[in-house]
């Protein structure tokens, strides 16, 4: 499958300069993409762009490391990874990870509370990219099976850790935990202890699981000792 988009302009050592994506993609969400805009710019000010805005859609872009980092909204996501994988001049073909994030307790936790990571690797250019989507705790995001067919086990490991549902998923279900777990134990508000307590009985001579009580007095602590 060849697409035809034209292709990137060449770089040049100019300052640093902050772009916004067109309305020609996202006309019904700019509020979103200047929110989003302004809170990576606290964190680390948006570099000359390395791909044309004209190929895929993007909002934000990174540089760290010599590692490219586009942050692009959810409903682009499926067009950002088919022309990366396609397009002549990237070419990547190979899908390495799919990774969540917990926003909770930061300055993202206002509007965003959970980020989807990709991390692309082109063989032929031997080159890496990564894609962010940023996204709050009922938002969904769309499967990339249909690009990808490695993420199928990448976005069930998220789903199951986080609890981000993916549109269109093949067969999202639980791929780490047990059946009938409850919660999503990479939440950072997830109890490190967990819901259940699963131990051996003797009596039973077998494994049960049962409700994890853990009661105890109040106690006054004094930081300041040691003790």
């Amino acid at each position: 499958m060849l697409l035809q988009f034209k292709t990137s302009n060449s770089l040049k050592n100019n300052k640093s300069q902050v772009f916004f994506i067109g309305r020609s993609f996202l006309h019904n969400e700019p509020q979103l993409n200047i929110k989003i805009h302004n809170i990576l710019s606290k964190v680390q000010p948006s570099v000359k762009y390395l791909i044309d805005k004209k190929i895929f859609p993007y909002i934000f872009c990174q540089k760290f490391n010599n590692e490219n980092t586009y942050i692009i909204h959810k409903k682009n996501l499926l067009l950002s990874l088919l022309v990366l994988k396609n397009h002549i001049n990237f070419q990547y073909k190979v899908l390495t990870s799919v990774s969540g994030v917990d926003f909770l307790s930061t300055q993202f936790d206002k509007n965003f509370r959970f980020a989807v990571v990709y991390d692309l690797l082109s063989i032929k250019f031997k080159n890496r990219l990564r894609l962010k989507v940023f996204l709050n705790e009922i938002s969904t995001i769309s499967s990339s099976c249909s690009v990808y067919y490695n993420a199928n086990w990448w976005e069930r490991e998220v789903w199951d850790m986080y609890g981000i549902w993916f549109d269109k998923h093949p067969d999202l279900r639980r791929i780490l935990t047990d059946y009938g777990f409850d919660g999503f134990p990479l939440r950072k508000d997830f109890p490190l202890s967990g819901y259940i307590d699963v131990s051996y009985s003797a009596d039973k001579r077998r494994i049960i699981s049962e409700p994890l009580e853990l009661t105890q007095e109040f106690r006054a602590f004094t930081f300041e000792s040691q003790w």
